[in-house]
């Protein structure tokens, strides 16, 4: 196939501009997944304080939807944005500082015992999207865990002040999605942004060819991505709703 050049992410475009920037740099689809286990995590509580969601919402919002996403641009522009360096800098501190802040303020209600999830929480953005340490805390399983697992162990401690074995699970659950998001979006991101051509057929044993090219390949991993994605942000939506109408 000719060698044409596609957009980073299927939720991005090939134009240039601030708004398209800004907008493949929030990764909305992914985004909304990872925001939706802080929904899970509040839905499992007996009780959900409102004003406690939208603090953890809106702190995991800052962290790993403008923060972590901003160090992630910086390291290489895997989505080929024109944003200065400078801005995602400032953006990257300015979104964890507030994050943290809501969580030095949720201190004074849930207790000390809310600081290790900020201490992990700012691990996370930096080890992980700057891999720091030798890359050693980004790998598949320290992505699965730090916005898999740790958003729905934090928001169901924002809502309780402690832990239980059903989070617990649930947790693992959101491990086990997140590991699979990470072996679906792997290759989808080799194919739109490090891959120059494809060639190939696929033949069937009744005889029958289709031409493989990008867009053959990467049909099935985004599908499935978007999928997933609107799915267990209902399943988030559902939960807290079960509670409160």
């Amino acid at each position: 196939m000719s060698e044409t050049q596609i957009a980073p992410a299927y939720y991005a475009t090939t134009a240039r501009g601030l708004r398209r920037d800004v907008w493949a740099l929030l990764h909305p689809p992914y985004t909304a997944w990872h925001l939706s286990y802080v929904l899970i995590g509040a839905g499992l509580a007996p009780q959900i304080n409102l004003l406690r969601l939208g603090a953890t919402l809106i702190a995991f919002f800052l962290a790993v939807g403008i923060s972590a996403h901003a160090l992630d641009e910086l390291r290489g522009r895997p989505l080929r944005t024109e944003i200065p360096a400078g801005v995602l800098w400032i953006a990257a501190v300015i979104g964890l500082a507030g994050a943290v802040a809501l969580g030095l303020a949720g201190v004074s209600v849930l207790g000390a015992g809310l600081i290790p999830f900020i201490a992990a929480g700012v691990l996370f953005v930096f080890a992980y999207n700057l891999e720091l340490l030798g890359g050693r805390l980004h790998g598949d399983q320290w992505f699965a865990i730090s916005w898999g697992a740790f958003p729905v162990l934090t928001a169901y401690f924002a809502q309780t002040g402690r832990v239980s074995v059903g989070a617990g699970l649930a947790a693992a659950a959101a491990f086990a999605t997140a590991y699979g998001q990470r072996a679906l979006s792997t290759p989808a991101r080799r194919l739109r942004r490090k891959t120059r051509s494809v060639t190939g057929t696929l033949t069937l044993r009744d005889g029958t060819e289709t031409a493989l090219d990008e867009r053959v390949l990467l049909e099935p991993l985004e599908l499935a991505l978007r999928s997933f994605a609107w799915g267990t942000v209902l399943l988030g939506i559902g939960l807290v709703a079960a509670k409160l109408l």
